[in-house]
């Protein structure tokens, strides 16, 4: 995914006012759909349940996780300061001589799991049932002998944990562009899957390219039906905001879409992480401000966001 400016993110919410006419009475809307997914939320009680047990534990055995358990370093911060250390990759991994590993909602390869497995590490798989499903497709159908085909960001660890329970080699294509430029063995049904947090209306689009291209496909529409709930909100509200304000962490997948989303709509929008980052100028002619989050935004962040905008303005 390409990264976000902040910085301009930000800018853009104290920028541009003379458009506006004087409008009355602000309102401020925050989207339901703000906040913790399922996933991310199992994901984070996961690990603070774990903490708990090894309090009480004959034998206390140190606990990590394999990678950051959510894009939101806030969170991440207070699980260290509680003694959960952070796992960055796999040669980590084969140095551990005892443990606890949580995965996290994203997910892991086949071979992560076999590692874990092979060193007699406990395991605590905490991967998003959603997630889990696209393992479940994927490692099926490479096995049946067709060539996979992820929709999403290839850098993103689901993604590569999708990839790593594929048989074969799969490709990844995030862009239309890769799309119409796609190569695949002639004769080879291909069988399609989607990051779960891609942009719904991206992906309906570049299926659409593939559908008029030669190849014989078969397509799983695997975006989780909050994601695909989170995007519509947050494009309806930003419709209609004068001001937009989208709220997750700044290597959030999730969280860069809703941005993307809400820059269509609202030209006054930013991406901010917390309270601190959020520096706004609204003048009174200023009538509506919108409000949403990422998946890995806790409520409390939110609340604060919210609370400061209605309160301050």
């Amino acid at each position: 995914m390409q990264l976000i400016d902040r910085e301009a993110a930000v800018r853009s919410c104290i920028t541009g006012w003379a458009e506006f006419e004087d409008r009355g009475a602000m309102e401020v809307k925050l989207a339901k759909s703000a906040g913790f997914c399922f996933g991310v939320k199992r994901a984070v009680e996961t690990v603070y349940e774990q903490i708990e047990k090894q309090k009480e534990a004959e034998r206390k055995l140190p606990i990590y996780t394999y990678g950051p358990i959510i894009h939101n370093e806030q969170v991440v911060k207070d699980l260290e300061e509680k003694g959960v250390q952070v796992l960055e990759n796999r040669e980590e991994l084969e140095t551990l001589q005892e443990g606890i590993v949580v995965i996290r909602s994203h997910g892991i390869g086949k071979d992560i799991c076999e590692l874990i497995e092979k060193k007699e590490l406990i395991c605590v798989d905490a991967t998003c049932p959603f997630v889990k499903r696209i393992h479940n497709i994927v490692e099926k159908e490479s096995e049946n002998g067709k060539q996979i085909l992820i929709i999403g960001n290839p850098g993103h660890p689901e993604v590569e944990g999708i990839r790593g329970w594929c048989s074969t080699s799969a490709v990844t294509v995030e862009s239309e562009e890769e799309m119409q430029n796609l190569t695949i063995e002639t004769g080879k049904e291909i069988c399609v899957v989607s990051q779960t947090t891609f942009n719904y209306n991206k992906f309906q689009d570049m299926v659409e390219i593939l559908k008029k291209s030669r190849y014989n496909s078969s397509v799983v529409n695997t975006i989780c039906n909050a994601t695909e709930e989170r995007q519509t909100e947050a494009k309806e509200i930003a419709s209609e905001a004068d001001v937009m304000i989208v709220i997750g962490g700044a290597h959030s997948s999730n969280t860069g879409k809703l941005y993307e989303i809400c820059r269509k709509e609202c030209a006054q929008t930013c991406f901010i992480q917390s309270l601190a980052d959020l520096k706004l100028e609204l003048p009174e002619s200023v009538r509506l401000v919108g409000i949403t989050a990422g998946a890995s935004t806790p409520n409390n962040i939110i609340e604060e966001v919210q609370n400061y905008v209605r309160n301050e303005f």
